[in-house]
Order: C-alpha cells, then structure tokens, then sequence
C-alpha cells in the first residue's frame, strides 16, 4: 500500500498497525460464508468449517479493534496521518464491512436476532458514512502542500465506494430489502465511476507503486457480490452468470501483476486478493446450487480449494511477519507520479 516514511513516529510496531489490517477479516469471514455455501456438495462438515472460520473472524476483528484503539490512545498522530493519506484514509471502510459480512455468516446459523439486526444497522450506517466521506474528499478545495487527487485515485477506492453492495448480504435476510437496494444501488453507480478513474490515473501517471499492485484484485470484488445478490433475489440466472465473467475475466486481468508484486516480498497488501476471491467463490457455489451450469460445481470445487489455500498462505504469512518484525515496521516513500 502506498505510504510515505513517517520519522515523527516512534519506532514501535503498534504506530504502524494500519487500517489496512482489518482487511483480513474481510478475507476470512468471505472464506467462511464460502463455505457455507458449500454445505450442500460436502455435507456438513463444510458448516463446521464456516463456523469456525467465522468464529476466527470474530476474535481478529476483536483484538485488531482493541489494538487499534490502543494505537489511537498511544500514538494519536499516527491515526491523523492515516485520515489524511490520500491511499490508507479509504480504509477505513474494511472496518464497517468485515462487520457487515460477519452479521451475514450470523444471520445464516444464527438466525434474525434483534442484536444481529441492530449490529447489521450500525455497520450499515457507518459503511454509507465512510463512502460519503471518502468522496466528499473528491470536492475539497486544494491546498498548498496537499498531494495531487490522482495520488488517492487507486483501487482501494473500490472498498469504501463499493462496500455498499455488501449490505443486502445481510439486510435482505433480516427484512431490510429497501433500505438494502438503496445501497447496493449507490455501490453499483460508483463501480464503473472508481473503475475509469482508476484506468485514467493508470493511463496518466504509469503503473501503481509495487506495494499497491495487489490491490487491483480488488476489482474482482463488485461483480462477485452483486452476483451473489442477484442470486440472492432470485434475479434471472443470465443475468448472474454475466456478473460471473465479469468478475472471472477481472481476476485472470489481475493474476499479471503477481509477479511484480511478490518481487517486494509480503505485505499486508496483499490480503487484497482474499476477499474478492472468496466473494466470486461464493458466487460460483450458489450459480452451482442453481445448476447454472453442468460444469459449475467442479469449477466451484477447483476456486474453493484455491482459496482456502491463499487465505491460508496468507495468514500464516503474516503470523510469520508479527513473528520476525516485518510487518509493523514504516513503510518506505511512493514513487512520484510520472507521467506515462
């Protein structure tokens, strides 16, 4: 992820415990709910596994929230310099939406408690607050000294402006359908708005700095959950599958940045992949269910095992990161834009 080198803060790894950690719960909570979804090929032990995954999820969005807060009460100025980056504030989002996916896994083995419905509405709330946030930042005036509005124009974007579509995961269940719509609509509007901005600032400025390359497995994420609410509102199975490709062919244009990204070695960046690749999972399990196709559920099989082996990788990366100090450490100064 794009930073700049903070010498004002102290060297201790809890100043630089970012945002962007919340992610992982993104990563593991979408790996559980595709898990869940695999019930009906693997029995129930796929509901044990979703279960437990979901539970892990819980626990890391706990002690990330506690150590965040403990970061906040330490170091203030750390958390002032995340909301003003022009890359690292649009995380913020990863915070509402974990929760908001956690609350979908709750309301499937749980059912529609009052307590789910008022967790649901509060991350709701605060995923729309954050999106209106974030591009409000697009209308500020600019200021002598403030970066230029193309250095924030990244994928990362897609989280908080695209998060929306993650609502009706839940708030369909819970007898929310309207106020549902109406954000999946404002994540479905802003989509392809994020998308051209992202290719123009591609187009202008060259490629995205090495510790963002990841993030464009991002753009996997919007097709893959408007799919799943497609098939979630029993919308035509054409118009799911097309969703499908979409985010197929977004995920096989991404695979060519993996070679330069792993070239500065792991990061917390790269649990950018985690949760797009669990959400089209997810899709591609509930378009087998439907029989969209004879050849889905082996497809389905195939990404399942993929994913569970990333989302692995990736976790026993970063414990292996905490491990040997090389996670929580300052990250080094972006590249400066360039023209193409």
């Amino acid at each position: 992820m794009q930073t700049s080198a903070n010498s004002a803060l102290p060297a201790h790894g809890l100043a630089h415990l970012q945002l962007v950690w919340f992610s992982t719960v993104m990563g593991l909570t979408g790996l559980a709910i595709a898990w869940s979804r695999a019930a009906y090929l693997m029995g129930p032990m796929a509901d044990v596994v979703a279960q437990v995954l979901g539970g892990v999820a819980a626990l890391v969005w706990l002690a990330i929230a506690v150590a965040m807060w403990r970061r906040t009460q330490r170091f203030p100025e750390a958390l002032r310099q995340d909301v003003a980056h022009p890359v690292r504030h649009a995380f913020a989002a990863t915070i509402p939406v974990g929760v908001l996916l956690l609350a979908a896994l709750a309301v499937q083995y749980l059912g529609a408690h009052v307590w789910v419905d008022g967790v649901w509405a509060v991350a709701a709330a605060a995923e729309l607050g954050i999106t209106l946030w974030v591009l409000g930042r697009w209308l500020h005036e600019h200021r002598e000294g403030d970066p230029p509005m193309w250095a924030g124009i990244t994928p990362v974007l897609f989280i908080p402006v695209v998060g929306n579509v993650v609502v009706p995961l839940a708030g369909v269940p819970l007898g929310h359908l309207e106020w549902s719509m109406a954000q999946l609509a404002i994540g479905v509007f802003f989509w392809p708005v994020v998308l051209v901005l992202v290719l123009a600032r591609r187009a202008a400025h060259s490629a995205l700095p090495p510790r963002l390359l990841m993030s464009w497995f991002i753009t996997v994420a919007p097709p893959s959950v408007v799919g799943v609410v497609s098939v979630i509102l029993n919308a035509p199975l054409g118009w799911s599958m097309g969703f499908w490709g979409v985010a197929v062919f977004s995920l096989l244009w991404a695979t060519q940045v993996i070679h330069r990204a792993m070239a500065v070695g792991f990061h917390m960046g790269f649990w950018a992949v985690s949760f797009p690749l669990a959400a089209l999972t997810g899709l591609t399990l509930l378009l087998a269910e439907r029989q969209a196709t004879v050849w889905m559920p082996a497809v389905a099989m195939v990404l399942l095992a993929l994913t569970s082996l990333v989302i692995g990788w990736l976790a026993v990366s970063t414990v292996r990161g905490l491990y040997q100090g090389t996670l929580l450490v300052p990250e080094p100064a972006p590249p400066p834009l360039r023209p193409a």
